[in-house]
């Protein structure tokens, strides 16, 4: 295989299309918006989402769908989790039998809250061959070539093994999984607790409180994922508690910002409109808090954003509350 079609032409499509074509693939990089695809034909780099990285030669770019999916055997899928399904159902009626999808959203499905391998199977069939690719990763970073370290899940070990090999380089290490639920549900949760320390830090608090956050947030993401059918293991790892140490500790982080600024009293609509990108966890939030109701499991935290994001909860009061939980055993 010497190809890879990318779909999403944000931050994180836009770096991994930088990643495979500097390890030597041609690329297609995929988006729906046309003019912002002429812009990156034109300019041969991603001045909205990317600034300040070239486009290699054997890297293009085409807002046409159907090239996309027919130029390679191997597609990957970086839009947003709520574009997830919509973007494969304009997909479907130009797969072919080789066709393997992979992806590098992070989310639950808005409408049901699955998970986005249900998703595939639900719109595809259950006969795709699928990965995902997840970890703690910011875009800026990886186009960079600032070392890096991810997990790529899936049950095909053909297809883990032709991601690795298009993607792992001495900047970018690729470690591998077949626990697809672990990872998935490690990537969505932890956008939920970045908001959440992001309240925290907004409101003053120190990094006693941001470090309790982490730890307990972790243990909510064992208790959902463990009832979903992922694997503790996975959790211990990149896709779990390196994702959410990242995410709950770095300004690059957008759900960490969106947080920050509700904690500093600014709306939601003022944090979102100054981040300018999509924030995954304000989505994952409901989806998560939703599961969490649905499988009876205790995710205080989560349920607290869910409050504020949803139930007009002012943030102090959210942390009063949390803060007034009954004594109990940590473990």
């Amino acid at each position: 295989m010497s190809a890879i079609s990318i779909l999403g032409a944000g931050s994180w499509g836009t770096a991994l299309a930088l990643l495979a074509a500097r390890n030597g693939y041609d690329t297609l990089l995929w988006g729906h918006n046309r003019q912002h695809i002429a812009n990156l034909a034109s300019e041969r780099i991603n001045q909205r989402y990317l600034p300040g990285f070239h486009f290699p030669e054997n890297l293009s770019v085409s807002a046409d769908l159907q090239a996309a999916v027919v130029a390679s055997d191997l597609l990957l899928i970086s839009v947003p989790s709520h574009a997830f399904k919509s973007t494969l159902l304009q997909i479907k009626p130009f797969l072919h039998q080789n066709l393997k999808i992979a992806w590098a959203s992070k989310g639950f499905n808005p409408e049901d809250g699955l998970l986005l391998s249900q998703v595939v199977v639900n719109v595809l069939g259950a006969d795709v061959k699928t990965a995902v690719l997840a970890g703690p990763t910011f875009a800026g970073e990886v186009a960079a070539d600032l070392p890096t370290a991810v997990t790529i899940a899936s049950t095909s070990e053909d297809l883990t093994s032709q991601l690795t090999q298009v993607l792992h380089n001495q900047h970018f290490r690729t470690y591998t999984s077949t626990d697809m639920v672990g990872v998935q549900v490690g990537g969505a949760c932890k956008n939920v607790l970045a908001i959440a320390a992001g309240i925290a830090d907004g409101l003053g608090f120190g990094a006693n409180t941001r470090a309790a956050l982490i730890t307990r947030g972790l243990s909510e993401i064992m208790r959902i994922g463990h009832k979903l059918g992922g694997r503790q293991d996975t959790f211990m790892g990149l896709t779990g508690l390196g994702d959410l140490i990242l995410t709950c500790t770095d300004n690059q982080s957008r759900n960490r910002r969106f947080g920050l600024a509700l904690g500093q009293g600014k709306s939601w609509q003022q944090a979102v409109a100054e981040i300018n990108q999509e924030v995954e966890g304000i989505s994952a939030a409901q989806e998560a808090y939703g599961l969490s109701q649905k499988y009876h499991v205790e995710m205080p935290i989560t349920e607290q954003v869910y409050n504020v994001l949803f139930n007009q909860l002012a943030p102090k009061q959210a942390v009063n509350n949390l803060l007034a939980r009954h004594q109990k055993s940590e473990i």
